[in-house]
């Protein structure tokens, strides 16, 4: 029945099986951590990390009856998500990329943060430091200590708990939110172009429907392994650049409200 389990974590992955591994173990060990369940989509079937996810959840002493992965029709992240959906069933959703390796109390922490915020339902972001890789470099040093990619070195230094971070820092590499609230809006658009956008989109959703805040948790802690280079950082851009023309005719309000211009008018497509 639902409800028996607290918390849902929900990991998509393709092609990564020592990541997604690496992540389920982590998960395995926690300690202090609510009554629990872990949902591995594969995004294609993937024997591999079917076969890795389970032995790492074995030998990180995981309840067996609390994983299960699920091979689903390659369709991109947003729609491996939707059809974990209907499996959950904890009240607390947490997204989680297969890159990241949560540390101790990192769910317990997710799970105070939602019971603290029962009264004014809110999605919660936890910390997600990139992890050192050797050799080091000066490009990694930008990538982890300014805002290139994400914002944690400003949410750092906000010692105000109760601040809104809005939409555009709801980033599914580390967030929960109520389960109810994900199912009430429908659950994950899925956009022509299937890389980005669905993780701000949905907490445009969320805020819009239910006045749904953003917290910074940094308690709920979990290492992001993913070394990026100057050429894959470009890509990046490239294709969230790529995808933002769909991403504007699917949900043209979202767009406009996340970039704060009109991607599709004709001086912006000219640019």
């Amino acid at each position: 029945m639902r409800g028996e389990v607290e918390l849902s974590v929900i990991i998509p992955t393709h092609g990564r099986p020592a990541k997604v591994a690496a992540c389920v173990a982590a998960l395995a060990r926690q300690v202090g951590a609510p009554a629990l369940e872990v949902l591995v989509g594969c995004d294609g079937p993937d024997e591999a990390a079917e076969g890795a996810s389970r032995e790492a959840w074995h030998a990180a002493g995981g309840k067996p009856d609390a994983l299960r992965v699920v091979h689903c029709r390659k369709q991109g992240q947003a729609g491996v998500r939707n059809e974990l959906l209907p499996l959950a069933r904890g009240r607390t959703l947490v997204f989680l990329n297969d890159d990241m390796v949560p540390g101790p109390g990192h769910l317990a922490a997710h799970a105070r943060a939602q019971a603290e915020a029962a009264n004014a339902p809110a999605l919660v972001i936890g910390a997600c430091p990139w992890r050192v890789t050797r050799p080091d470099s000066l490009f990694s040093r930008l990538v982890r200590e300014t805002s290139m990619v994400f914002f944690f070195d400003v949410m750092e230094q906000e010692t105000d708990l109760g601040r809104d971070w809005g939409f555009r820092h709801a980033w599914l590499l580390n967030l929960s939110v109520p389960a109810a609230l994900v199912r009430e809006v429908g659950g994950f658009t899925v956009f022509p172009s299937t890389y980005g956008y669905e993780d701000d989109e949905l907490a445009f959703r969320l805020q819009k429907g239910f006045g749904t805040r953003v917290l910074y948790r940094p308690a709920a802690r979990a290492e992001h392994d993913h070394a990026m280079t100057p050429g894959e950082y470009l890509s990046r851009e490239y294709k969230l650049g790529y995808a933002a023309a769909g991403f504007a005719r699917t949900t043209p309000e979202c767009a406009g409200a996340l970039s704060g211009r009109d991607v599709l008018a004709a001086g912006e497509i000219a640019y």
